[in-house]
């Protein structure tokens, strides 16, 4: 769920301005898990541009205390999540922590890195979902770790029943800044992309692990 339209249409044209989001529904990218996609986004550009990631970090901060409430700790999600993590917790005056993919294999073993209290109350911030799987392990790690988690707020979504379904049964509350509905209707609008393009990138939305296969 989108925290608000305002901030979905103007997140979604930033992204495209910046080429952190770019469509090429003629010629797909193949994703680390082999599906071929029309899109592909990496939101990590968004650190290279102050004004947008002031944005982003404004935009989140506002959003997660109205949403959440003020949480005790900020979290992100390693490795992509953990820039904009920062800057949320440092508008915000709050701690952060990050969560690896996995314990380390040395030293101290941890998967939640930083002070994290058991009890305290913790919003998780992402930089994209697609299937949701990884950003709900994180929840799960820093669940073990005694953390009270408030919910997930994500820069971006890909709105695939399948993650939906995976929020749903993980009891997991999930808002983001933007979406791909937003994304589409804005691509279109600014002529990024045309009607027939528009046509391509919905088909892909709906069946993303057999489109184009």
């Amino acid at each position: 769920m989108i925290f608000n339209k305002e901030t979905a249409e103007k997140t979604a044209e930033l992204l495209l301005q910046i080429n952190a989001i770019k469509l090429n529904p003629r010629n797909p990218f193949t994703w680390a898990s082999g599906w071929k996609s029309p899109i592909y986004c990496d939101n990590r550009l968004i650190l290279s541009f102050p004004a947008i990631r002031n944005y982003v970090r404004d935009e989140f901060a506002k959003n997660i205390e109205k949403q959440f409430g003020k949480p005790d700790v900020i979290a992100g999600v390693a490795t992509g999540a953990i820039g904009i993590g920062i800057l949320v917790a440092e508008c915000m005056g709050l701690p952060f922590v990050y969560v690896r993919p996995e314990p380390k294999k040395h030293g101290r073993q941890n998967q939640v890195e930083g002070f994290l209290q058991k009890g305290q109350n913790v919003v998780v911030v992402e930089d994209l979902i697609s299937t949701g799987n990884s950003s709900l392990l994180a929840v799960e790690a820093l669940k073990e770790a005694g953390a009270n988690v408030k919910g997930m707020a994500a820069i971006f979504t890909y709105g695939f029943d399948l993650a939906e379904q995976n929020f749903k049964n993980a009891n997991v509350e999930l808002y983001t800044l933007s979406n791909y509905q937003n994304l589409l209707s804005l691509a279109v609008a600014k002529t990024y992309i045309t009607e027939e393009e528009l046509q391509t990138l919905s088909e892909w939305n709906v069946n993303p692990s057999t489109w184009n296969v």
